[in-house]
């Protein structure tokens, strides 16, 4: 996604750079768990900054809070007119694991989460009960900031969010699909940005000191965070430095690395104790296509 051209809006170019590289990442994800698809997620990211490009940003006082209300908006407009598919489970039983991996017995298996349950029933809200449910347990906004978002009551907000939350817990099976937490959230905006910035410091703050990693197609079982920790910034930080996405895999944090619109790996995230305790690379053909069917991506 790049930035959008200014140079004919006037805008101070260091004060939109500022803002484009502080909000841009949050803003996506916001897009992209409202609309579930990471193209269109862009598009409405883009178009967003793209307006702020035209706006007198030293007249705002909330550019963050103003960037929310557009990308939301713009997600709303693109819930409603977008042409609506069932979405059908993926059929990954003849495409397993990279044979090479070690005990893929023990490793995520596509049926039951990389389809990522979260993704399908999601899909089954309505616009509105969807934003209003990822606005508030998701972001945690309050309902008055949600209401103010979207444009309805309070009451209502809280209604739809109440009805989205019967929804999934209703349709999920037990066991296979835990709401976001708060603290994923914060972990896995964490995580990104330390290996955005090739912060092995900060990122060893978020692991356990016995944390464990292993990869579906290298074998063997790294164990401590001291080899663990660079081991995520040599694949993931900079120079690599591919795209970074987080993605809620059933109780675990997923972390998709992306590059050119193509999926390199998922990496999945296993929090104790508000520490990540086990770390999975899924970077095997059979894992990269079903997290790229689930995005929406050829």
């Amino acid at each position: 996604m790049e930035r959008p051209d200014r140079t004919a809006s006037g805008v101070d170019e260091p004060v939109f750079d500022a803002l484009w590289k502080a909000h841009r990442r949050r803003m996506l994800d916001l897009a992209f768990r409202i609309l579930l698809d990471l193209r269109d997620a862009e598009d409405a990211v883009q178009e967003a900054f793209t307006r702020l490009a035209r706006m007198d940003i030293a007249g705002i006082d909330d550019p963050e809070g103003w960037l929310v209300v557009v990308t939301t908006r713009l997600c709303l407009d693109r819930l409603r007119t977008r042409r609506r598919h069932p979405t059908d489970a993926l059929d990954v039983a003849n495409d397993p694991f990279d044979p090479r991996a070690l005990d893929p017995s023990n490793r995520l298996t596509l049926v039951d989460n990389v389809t990522l349950a979260m993704h399908a029933l999601l899909e089954r809200l309505t616009p509105a009960e969807r934003t209003s449910f990822v606005l508030h347990d998701v972001f945690q906004y309050s309902f008055e900031e949600v209401a103010t978002i979207v444009g309805r009551s309070a009451a209502a907000c809280r209604q739809l969010a109440s009805r989205a939350r019967r929804t999934l817990q209703a349709e999920s099976a037990p066991g296979r699909f835990a709401v976001d937490s708060a603290l994923q959230q914060q972990i896995s905006e964490r995580f990104i940005e330390a290996c955005a910035g090739g912060d092995l410091e900060g990122l060893l703050t978020l692991l356990d000191p016995t944390v464990d990693g292993a990869s579906d197609v290298v074998p063997g079982v790294v164990v401590g965070s001291a080899e663990v920790g660079p081991g995520i910034l040599r694949y993931l930080g900079p120079p690599a430095s591919p795209a970074l996405l987080y993605l809620p895999v059933g109780d675990r944090v997923g972390i998709v690395a992306m590059r050119d619109h193509r999926v390199l790996a998922l990496v999945l995230l296993t929090i104790e104790n508000g520490l990540v305790a086990h770390v999975d690379a899924l970077a095997g053909q059979g894992p990269r296509a079903a997290v790229s069917t689930a995005l929406g991506l050829p």
